[in-house]
């Protein structure tokens, strides 16, 4: 398990990098139609009948993310202004979200539901295995029985993992949104649609890899508490 645990730290670092390289090469080709990120966001929420969600910019790189609490698509600097095809492509993606949240996509209002419980099982989480690991072990056997332990660990990693598998239909469906909306409206050409789909195909990767982690964990925390009963 541990060299399971190297090796998807490791595909989680290649997948990064070449995400981050992805954006990086779009990030210098200019969008035909010369319009920034912004312009684009705004643009589609309006085609989509919405109207009470704002676009603002957000400090950071690749901070982009649409926000359901307060209806702001936040976008970082470089997509805010860009008039490049990854900007276009993030842009999209983000509103793609925002148009979920407006026709109640069943995916993401389970996923927003989730939200509370998944913080709380992670900050719980990660208590037991800090304690754990800094020699706090004793203390939990003379508290906890083992196997009391093991079952909240395995509660908490059960509720991350469901939340990273329900993110990835998410994802996928916000990206197809986007990339439709682009190509429909004749936001981006031919190739600059090829471009932002291999955007956000690596962009969607990294979900893939961080759920494929999330159930490795899990397995490895049942594995943990059978063997040890037995």
């Amino acid at each position: 398990m541990f060299l399971l645990f190297i090796a998807f730290f490791g595909i989680s670092l290649l997948v990064s990098y070449r995400f981050k390289n992805k954006i990086k090469k779009y990030s210098e080709a200019t969008l035909f139609q010369s319009l920034t990120g912004a312009e684009i966001a705004e643009k589609m929420l309006q085609d989509n009948g919405i109207y009470d969600v704002k676009v603002i910019s957000a400090e950071g790189q690749l901070t982009d993310h649409y926000n359901p609490m307060n209806k702001t698509v936040n976008l970082s600097y470089e997509v805010y202004h860009g008039r490049t095809v990854a900007a276009a492509a993030i842009a999209a993606h983000e509103c793609g979200h925002a148009v979920q949240h407006a026709q109640a996509y069943p995916f993401l209002k389970f996923r927003s539901a989730m939200v509370p419980i998944q913080n709380v099982s992670a900050r719980l989480l990660n208590i037991i295995v800090l304690v754990m690991m800094f020699g706090g072990y004793f203390l939990f056997r003379s508290s906890f029985s083992f196997e009391f332990v093991a079952i909240v660990l395995i509660a908490c990693q059960s509720v991350i993992t469901l939340f990273s598998l329900v993110t990835l239909p998410v994802e996928f469906d916000a990206s197809k949104r986007g990339l439709a909306w682009l190509t429909n409206k004749g936001i981006v050409l031919d190739s600059e649609h090829d471009m932002a789909k291999d955007a956000l195909k690596w962009a969607a990767m990294t979900y893939v890899v961080a759920a494929l982690g999330a159930i490795a964990t899990l397995l490895y925390y049942i594995m943990l508490f059978t063997g040890r009963r037995d």
